[in-house]
């Protein structure tokens, strides 16, 4: 079957993002025009003026720095934990049973239960890295592990008739095979670190995040400000989305659009 292809203008996307941005704008700004209370549903204008008003801050930028540092530490633990126990789960079918119980667990527990059990156990700013890295930690396990076992059979047939070094078979063979999966589980895991840590420093209110200034607007009532103090977390997010976008197409890994 002769598959369709795109024929539009290059600036096609571009236009299409605008115009469902627009789109958006408009029916949120009707809806609040239609329920006519700023704290239940302010306007676009409102909540871009708190905007401007709450990023030049000191108090907001130091929040945003804190929930960035949380951010990476969370995503480096969780891809350097789980890459570990992936490729350990891959290579071995007896460690891979002995973690399916604890795996299990921990994609079956509800974030909402692991915040509120790390408060009892942690400090405050602690609680959303810890969070988070449990939440991301069976991500990259599960793609690693599916990366190593989607190494060619022939390959190590061959590695093993050459008595290939087990050193020298993760470099030539399971590597390859491991780079695609790696790619998609340091994206999946990255889009849930942040969404983890900001829900973690909701609960956990930390002196310095956003997930804090979060709730003290929602406790002031301030609504506006409470979707600037989201807009900043959403645009946390999408940039470091961008640049892993950017970085997997400049070496020729099609990105799709999520």
């Amino acid at each position: 079957m002769r598959k369709w292809r795109s024929s539009g203008p290059a600036f096609a996307p571009a236009a299409a993002v605008a115009l469902g941005t627009v789109v958006l704008l408009g029916i949120w700004a009707a809806a609040s025009s239609f329920i006519h209370s700023e704290i239940v549903l302010p306007s676009p204008w409102r909540v871009a003026l708190a905007v401007v008003e709450l990023f030049p801050t000191s108090r907001f930028l130091a929040a945003l720095q804190a929930t960035f540092f949380r951010g990476l530490a969370s995503f480096g633990i969780s891809m350097a934990a789980g890459v570990a126990v992936g490729l350990a789960c891959g290579l071995s079918a007896t460690f891979a049973y002995t973690m399916a119980p604890t795996l299990t667990v921990t994609r079956a527990t509800p974030v909402l239960a692991v915040i509120l059990l790390a408060l009892i156990w942690f400090p405050s700013g602690a609680v959303p890295v810890f969070a988070a890295v449990l939440m991301a930690f069976p991500v990259v396990v599960a793609d690693v592990r599916q990366g190593v076992r989607s190494a060619d059979p022939k390959l190590l047939e061959m590695a093993k008739l050459f008595r290939l070094r087990r050193r020298d078979q993760l470099k030539s063979i399971y590597a390859p095979a491991v780079a695609p999966h790696l790619v998609s589980a340091s994206h999946s895991a990255l889009g849930l670190c942040w969404k983890v840590v900001v829900a973690g420093e909701v609960l956990s209110q930390p002196v310095r995040a956003l997930g804090t200034g979060m709730n003290r607007a929602r406790i002031e009532l301030e609504t506006a400000e409470v979707f600037a103090w989201t807009f900043a977390g959403i645009l946390l997010c999408a940039f470091t989305d961008l640049l892993f976008k950017l970085a997997r197409r400049r070496r020729g890994v099609d990105v799709q659009p999520s």
